[in-house]
């Protein structure tokens, strides 16, 4: 198979679909890999790197579109790139389809197959290919976080720890899954003063046993919601349904009962917010401010950290990249499950529940799909 990397266009986004090494074991089992020219120099990769590797390089992202297999990327493909997408192409990368009926459009009319990343599930029921990235969004936003809530950048002026005679700031995670759990152990950290909710009281006690009652657990439902934001100086959002947009948790009206300068970090920005007054942001202008409260809603957080950021993705996402080269995609997705659930688009077709019901799309089953495109 000819696997294509192109260079990621959304603003300030500097991670890059597969590194040197992923590459290199992509050769080693007999295929080809095209890198489009400098799509690594963001996280310190440069061509030379890649055509050590075993990649040759193209010098623009048409060329490389019209010529892979199987397009290997990291965000959601911008509207320039849909378009040149072919029909029974493989798209591999992150999509978050549900709060963005555009992109859902151009994917179906391409009649490209569409795997997101932040889909495929594992035998454990989690999700191991958006957990690296849920993992550095988590701890980056207590640094972000922390950040804007310095008086220079519209915050309260509140030091995340405090110092001896002065209470330290008060964090509020909403969610208790892979990225609530970084960020809490950050925030905890840093000598924070921390509270997680989450609506699984299985899970609220394995966080307590976690950090032995160091951070404070609560019962996600209005009233704590409404209890905690009013005292906090930091909330993040830290919600996730996989696939389908995120809940409201945090409404406008509720931000009035707020500390003025407290900061609102909205990880699950991705899949639409999980704040009402949330809107996408970028690392060139990442905050905003409403009603006093300021948010930062930056919609690729872990590009901040790109470096980091794509060596973890790499390393979660080559095996799955493996499985689809080595079979094509069509077996590769009937042989595994767990690869299937993260089929989202099929040759002009929506394959994933939630999407589907929350663009008004057709739902057509994954296994129906590929039988009938095979």
């Amino acid at each position: 198979m000819l696997i294509g990397v192109p260079k990621e266009i959304k603003v300030h986004e500097y991670r890059v679909g597969l590194t040197p090494s992923g590459v290199r074991e992509l050769v080693v089992h007999g295929h080809e890999v095209v890198v489009q020219s400098q799509a690594g120099l963001g996280v310190g990769f440069t061509d030379e790197h890649y055509i050590q590797a075993g990649a040759s390089i193209a010098s623009a992202a048409s060329e490389i579109f019209a010529r892979a297999d199987m397009i290997c990327k990291v965000k959601e493909p911008q509207a320039i790139e849909c378009r040149m997408l072919r029909p029974g192409q493989l798209l591999f990368t992150y999509l978050h389809l549900a709060p963005d009926p555009d992109q859902t459009r151009l994917l179906v009319d391409s009649g490209a197959i569409a795997v997101a990343y932040e889909t495929v599930t594992d035998d454990k029921g989690g999700l191991p290919l958006l957990a690296p990235m849920s993992e550095v969004a988590g701890r980056m936003a207590i640094q972000a976080g922390a950040h804007a809530l310095e008086k220079a950048q519209g915050g309260r002026g509140v030091l995340l720890g405090g110092v001896p005679g002065v209470a330290p700031a008060k964090v509020v995670v909403l969610g208790g899954g892979v990225v609530g759990l970084n960020a809490a152990r950050m925030a905890m950290g840093l000598g924070a003063e921390v509270a997680i909710l989450d609506k699984s009281l299985p899970r609220l006690k394995e966080i307590d046993m976690l950090f032995g009652g160091r951070i404070k657990t609560l019962m996600s439902n209005s009233v704590n919601i409404d209890e905690s934001i009013r005292e906090a100086d930091m909330v993040i959002g830290a919600v996730l349904i996989p696939g389908a947009a995120a809940p409201k948790l945090v409404t406008r009206k509720m931000l009035g009962c707020m500390k003025p300068g407290a900061v609102l970090v909205d990880v699950a920005i991705d899949q639409g917010g999980c704040f009402e007054t949330s809107r996408p942001t970028t690392h060139k202008e990442p905050t905003y401010v409403v009603d006093g409260i300021v948010h930062y809603c930056v919609a690729n957080m872990p590009g901040g950290v790109a470096r980091t950021a794509t060596m973890a993705l790499t390393n979660a996402t080559l095996p799955y990249a493996l499985e689809l080269a080595d079979k094509g995609w069509a077996r590769a997705l009937l042989d595994n499950a767990h690869l299937r659930d993260g089929l989202n688009v099929c040759c002009g077709q929506v394959t994933y529940a939630a999407v589907a019901n929350a663009l008004g799309y057709p739902f057509i089953k994954p296994l129906d799909a590929i039988k009938a495109a095979g």
